[in-house]
């Protein structure tokens, strides 16, 4: 607690003002309301009332000028000393002796242009809501420098309500991502299929290759799993007689943060009977236009040096024609020494045992050939060793009905024909647990349940995920997956960091 504020606290206090009211303070208008229509004459804004952060304030004896920041920007506050001429204090003392940037408070009066013409709110009266206590960052510039900005990524993401008082931007990106969901759902919603909730706590994971959080559930007495995935439940669904049904789903995967990775994050599940990837590929394109034009009201969208065109339709490549293209050499005549000689070549780790030659095939997939994909591209036709939930392909029954949506050089989508034959999807998972028993970390688990499910019938169906997180970022032009997610996993602070 910054001592200065410590003391008008108690100051305050010794005046009978309560410097964290519990009074409701209804308003009737916000800045960005003012700014907005006020020139145009649209609304009365004889007698309003809003509230908000003290932003600025300039004393000039009689008469002062004050910055108020609300939930939507910032205007002009414009106290007259004569207003307050039955309670003199309330300017003298409370406004321009005890009152600091940050305190929050609620104002009524009316609006007006100055001189230079400035929208501004004349105050008639005004109440201290909330005192604060600590110094905002507040950027101050000078010829040399700039005070007190605060732009540290940790330090924001850490204290992410205090990067949201001081940035507008960060407040708008937020909303925006919130515009992003809602036109995703509505799209949805209007062709019919039906939201809904599936198991974050699960007693067998699986859906994806991740390592899991592990807990335990002290009544049953036995250990549970944060989900990787809601695949395999939405699927169970699908066998239930649902059309199509989705899923905002809140994922949590044990594995290392970087710009593109948190382990906790949003993605988009969504199943549809009767269908496979081509109509996904179709619908994945017609989702994507919607909800640029939607929220941004364009498709060419900036994303660092690039611009990014979600105009359908899409490119279309399979995966190892992907390889050949960019390697040069038909990754799958080369034998595994090979494989790591190239690897090796290009400085990539090889992947933790134990591993497979497809292994080593999906590294050089990742690492070379899926960054060189920056416009929006449909990969297809994945090897069946690294696609356990995805059809066998329908003309080669070594690859699978399988795409991913690569954007910018990253997977944004990944989606199936999904694989409907039980039998087939036994010998699956037994081969993942075989790997699993050799040390695998990442391999899936046998689900005998969700055998059982597809042993009473899956119709034809196309599943999809989509990254939400990773859309965000692209939509919005942000550097990393933190900057999209309002409280990203970091350390915890020391005690002492805490109280400084």
């Amino acid at each position: 607690m910054d001592p200065t504020r410590s003391y008008k606290l108690e100051e305050l206090r010794r005046l009978g003002i309560e410097p964290f009211s519990g009074k409701p303070f209804p308003i009737n208008t916000t800045a960005a309301d003012i700014l907005r229509y006020y020139p145009q004459q649209k609304l009365d804004f004889k007698s309003v009332r809003l509230a908000g952060r003290i932003w600025r304030k300039r004393i000039m004896g009689k008469a002062s000028f004050a910055v108020l920041r609300d939930h939507t920007g910032d205007i002009q506050l414009y106290f007259q000393r004569d207003d307050f001429a039955a309670q003199p204090e309330l300017y003298d003392t409370l406004f321009k002796k005890l009152l600091d940037l940050g305190d929050i408070i609620g104002v009524e009066g009316f609006v007006f242009t100055t001189k230079t013409g400035e929208i501004t709110v004349h105050v008639q009266r005004f109440a201290l809501l909330a005192k604060c206590l600590r110094p905002l960052p507040i950027e101050k510039e000078t010829e040399e420098k700039v005070y007190a900005a605060f732009t540290d990524s940790e330090l924001r993401y850490r204290m992410r309500y205090v990067d949201l008082i001081v940035h507008l931007g960060v407040r708008e990106l937020f909303r925006k991502r919130t515009a992003i969901i809602q036109s995703i759902r509505n799209f949805l919603n209007d062709r019919g299929y039906l939201e809904v909730e599936t198991p974050i706590l699960q007693p067998i994971y699986g859906g994806a290759f991740a390592r899991p959080f592990t807990t335990y559930h002290n009544a049953l007495e036995m250990p549970l799993y944060l989900r990787i995935s809601n695949e395999l439940y939405l699927k169970r669904l699908i066998v239930g007689g649902f059309l199509g049904v989705y899923e905002f789903s809140r994922d949590f995967r044990n594995e290392g943060i970087d710009r593109f990775h948190n382990p906790e994050f949003t993605q988009v599940e969504l199943y549809v009977a009767y269908q496979d990837y081509y109509w996904m590929m179709d619908l994945v394109e017609a989702l994507l236009e919607h909800v640029t034009q939607e929220v941004l009201q364009t498709t060419r969208v900036k994303y660092g040096d690039y611009e990014i065109d979600f105009t359908p339709p899409y490119r279309r490549v399979r995966y190892y024609e992907a390889l050949r293209e960019i390697l040069g050499v038909e990754v799958r005549e080369l034998s595994e020494a090979q494989l790591q000689s190239l690897l090796q070549e290009r400085n990539i780790p090889l992947p933790s045992p134990p591993y497979e030659k497809i292994d080593l095939i999906q590294q050089l997939f990742d690492k070379v050939v899926e960054p060189t994909f920056i416009q929006p591209t449909f990969v297809m036709d994945y090897p069946v060793e690294v696609s356990p939930l995805a059809r066998r392909h329908r003309d080669d029954p070594t690859l699978t009905e399988r795409f991913e949506l690569i954007v910018a050089g990253k997977e944004l989508a990944n989606a199936y024909s999904e694989l409907n034959d039980p039998i087939d999807q036994r010998e699956r998972m037994q081969r993942q647990a075989e790997l699993r028993a050799a040390g695998g970390e990442e391999a899936m688990p046998l689900d005998e349940d969700f055998l059982r499910a597809l042993e009473f019938g899956l119709p034809p169906t196309a599943g999809l995920g989509l990254g939400t997180d990773r859309l965000v970022m692209l939509l919005t032009d942000a550097p990393s997956l933190q900057e999209v997610l309002l409280f990203p996993l970091l350390r915890p602070e020391t005690p002492h960091a805490l109280h400084t």
